[in-house]
């Protein structure tokens, strides 16, 4: 793997932290800027505003850029909107610099499975764009620990501190290590929107939405649950959610190899072992071992399933697959707050803190449907094949043959 990719994933060790940092400094946060706890948790929501708004915009925004000239700017904005949080006076300003936070995520992330597909050879580019979520991933074991933690003993502002220099630091290995990648002749706003238009794709943004729902109506609730239920204290929830966080890292690991050998078989199997790794939750939780293997297995198929959704849609959108490749961050932030909302839902009504365990299970069923749904449709005589083929520019390609061509038949080209 090239080193590029540890460039690609700093960028989202980055991104992972301050996405759920701010979870764990509600209360100082709230302190500093003088309002109520639930009041600074709108700034979670301000967050994935900025997701879900940039993802496309920045994305179509620069869809003519050349990547690694789009990743530089986005490592910057990224770098501006965390050092604006960690100065911000009040809750105002602070709620717009979580916004201007969240613009260059899911572009990053788009921009960023892109560039790490086009690193390696075709068979082996799910792997690559694993790689990059793994930084996502460690996020949740070292980066979200560390920063509360920071928060919590200099400030909150130390915490966003800390991130903008994550940041800065991305920005230079991107520099360093990413490649120039041109963009091909087909680029531009027109493309990309044309690829979105694809039925595979927009299936493929529902089952993120839909299947992904099912494991945030889960995780959204997942401190009440184990204090609740399992008899875990306040104290010990921070190492169950380094230990969720180790399970997402397996799961990655293991994504990227079983989507380059089998993407949607990979989409069915875990989507449906979340579905009953949730429902099986709702009977563990009362337990504290069974409850803490079972949360490692949710977390471990919630990764799991992360890869080969976002190449299949890269692979659907054909020769435009960033805008595609980004809105799947979007689709994870409605997804969100859509199992959010039913997971509360079913709380309120009085079914219990076990609930949302329930709606989880149903969920991922019904994303699976959509998988399946999808399927079905590319077995037409049309079907698409389940590849990256967006255009490379010539010189990149010719780089691509030569390292994929036996080393005597590279001998023989060097001495013609």
């Amino acid at each position: 793997m090239p080193l590029a990719l540890l460039a690609l994933a700093l960028v989202a060790f980055g991104i992972g932290t301050t996405e759920f940092v701010t979870m764990g400094l509600l209360p100082q946060i709230a302190d500093g800027v003088g309002v109520s706890v639930p009041h600074a948790g709108n700034l979670v929501a301000a967050y994935a505003l900025g997701v879900v708004v940039g993802a496309p915009l920045l994305t179509g925004i620069g869809a003519r850029i050349p990547h690694k000239r789009l990743l530089l700017l986005l490592s910057g904005l990224f770098v501006i909107g965390n050092t604006a949080s960690a100065l911000a006076p009040g809750f105002g300003l602070l709620f717009a610099a979580r916004v201007l936070s969240g613009l260059p995520h899911g572009a990053l992330f788009g921009v960023g499975a892109v560039v790490a597909s086009r690193l390696v050879a075709p068979d082996r580019a799910a792997r690559a764009v694993s790689t990059m979520f793994l930084g996502l991933t460690v996020a949740n074991i070292i980066g979200v620990p560390a920063g509360t933690a920071l928060g919590q003993q200099l400030g909150w502002r130390y915490a966003y501190i800390a991130v903008a220099v994550i940041g800065v630091l991305a920005f230079v290995a991107l520099s360093f290590l990413v490649p120039h990648q041109p963009r091909g002749p087909q680029s531009g706003i027109k493309h990309e929107l044309r690829a979105m238009g694809n039925r595979q794709v927009a299936l493929g943004l529902a089952t993120a939405v839909i299947g992904f729902g099912g494991f945030f109506a889960v995780y959204s609730y997942l401190v009440p649950m184990l204090t609740h239920l399992t008899g875990i204290s306040d104290s010990s929830t921070t190492l169950v959610l380094a230990l969720f966080g180790v399970g997402m890292t397996l799961g990655t690991l293991v994504a990227g190899p079983l989507t380059d050998r089998a993407l949607r078989p990979t989409l069915y199997v875990g989507l449906t072992l979340l579905a009953v790794a949730l429902g099986t939750f709702y009977f563990a939780v009362h337990s504290t071992v069974p409850a803490l293997v079972t949360l490692t297995l949710i977390a471990a198929l919630s990764a799991l399933i992360t890869t080969p959704v976002q190449m299949l849609l890269m692979a659907k959108a054909d020769k435009a697959p960033t805008m595609a490749a980004a809105s799947n961050h979007s689709a994870f932030n409605l997804a969100n707050a859509g199992g959010a909302w039913l997971g509360g839902l079913v709380i309120s009504a009085g079914w219990g803190w076990a609930s949302p365990a329930l709606v989880g299970a149903a969920l991922a069923l019904a994303g699976l449907g959509l998988a399946i749904t999808g399927g079905i449709m590319d077995r037409g005589p049309r079907r698409s094949e389940v590849i990256i083929s967006s255009p490379r520019d010539p010189e990149h390609q010719e780089a691509r043959t030569r390292r994929a061509a036996p080393a005597s038949t590279q001998g023989d080209s060097a001495t013609s």
